[in-house]
């Protein structure tokens, strides 16, 4: 890790998160001083071993509150937006946080005087989409462009790592169900692109390295199944599981009655994303808008599993080394 600072502030929407952890330490590891600006700042402590001492700093800062933005904007050299949700949760709707704040922090970053900043999408974003999760990702792409024209618009597809919402979740869940539920058939294609890569484009894009008002699809080097990426995540936990398709009738109906759970395993507009693949276009491919194109050789699942996902094997994460 470098302890040699550059002296530019780069401020991080969603710092505490999955990717925005990451990102923050890939920003320390290039010597920003990262200003992590999170709703608990209380509970993001856990950033500041990611750098140097007094590098990595948590601001409170809501994103209703254009206030609390402006704040933590304050100063900053650059502005990354890293918030997202995956299913809504009180006031923490997909307008509120994917249109409404993206909408405020390039608002507040252009009042700042900032000539850009880095924004977080995702793969699938679509101003007509059925899903209210894509369609609110596109409009805070467009509201990004609007206030920042030379703004970088990241696009990953479905996000693996450590902490991933995806992988751990179905590994879980196969340590207490007899079945693995194949949404749609299991037939729909992700390109799951691993955290670190994806941490390391968002560096770039602050460095400068990036193409100005252009939007990135920062996707793996495979394309696999829904059936594929579960098929990958039994092996490497060495579990059998049955895989049970269900149509997307049902399956819309089931997310329906789950998504009324505080913490739902699957929602109705979770089903809807599953009707589209969710790969990398050939046109950003053609262009040169992907990890490859812009120099970094992406990590492949099968490679980075197997170093997170032990704790779910059968008999435990260290059943491997046991002797008999």
């Amino acid at each position: 890790m470098s302890t040699a600072l550059n002296g530019k502030l780069v401020t991080v929407f969603g710092g505490s998160g999955f990717i925005g952890r990451h990102v923050i330490r890939a920003l320390a590891r290039r010597g920003y001083r990262v200003r992590a600006a999170v709703r608990r700042p209380d509970l993001a402590t856990h950033l500041q071993p990611l750098g140097a001492p007094g590098q990595i700093m948590p601001i409170q800062a809501n994103l209703r509150y254009r206030w609390s933005i402006d704040r933590a904007i304050e100063g900053a050299d650059a502005v990354i937006n890293a918030v997202g949700i995956l299913a809504p949760t009180g006031k923490q709707t997909f307008d509120a946080v994917q249109s409404f704040g993206a909408r405020a922090i390039a608002e507040a970053a252009r009042d700042a005087g900032l000539p850009s900043m880095v924004h977080i999408s995702a793969i699938g974003a679509d101003a007509n989409s059925v899903s209210e999760y894509a369609r609110t990702k596109a409009e805070g792409e467009a509201a990004v462009l609007e206030s920042l024209p030379d703004s970088v618009i990241l696009r990953p597809s479905i996000v693996f790592g450590p902490e991933d919402n995806f992988f751990n979740q179905f590994a879980a869940m196969s340590g207490m169900a007899p079945a693995l539920p194949l949404i749609g058939g299991g037939e729909t294609l992700f390109q799951p692109v691993y955290v670190q890569d994806v941490a390391e484009a968002v560096a770039q894009a602050v460095d400068g390295k990036l193409k100005a008002g252009s939007v990135y699809e920062l996707g793996g080097p495979e394309a696999l199944s829904f059936k594929e990426c579960l098929e990958l995540m039994l092996e490497v936990i060495d579990r059998k599981r049955l895989l049970l398709p269900i149509p997307f009738p049902v399956a819309s109906a089931m997310g329906k009655i789950m998504q009324m759970l505080p913490s739902p395993l699957l929602t109705a507009d979770q089903v809807e994303l599953l009707k589209s693949d969710n790969i990398v276009s050939e046109e950003a491919a053609k262009e040169g808008r992907t990890l490859e194109g812009i120099g970094i050789d992406p990590s492949t699942v099968a490679a980075i599993l197997p170093t997170y996902l032990g704790m779910f094997a059968e008999h435990g994460q260290y059943a491997t080394y046991r002797t008999s």
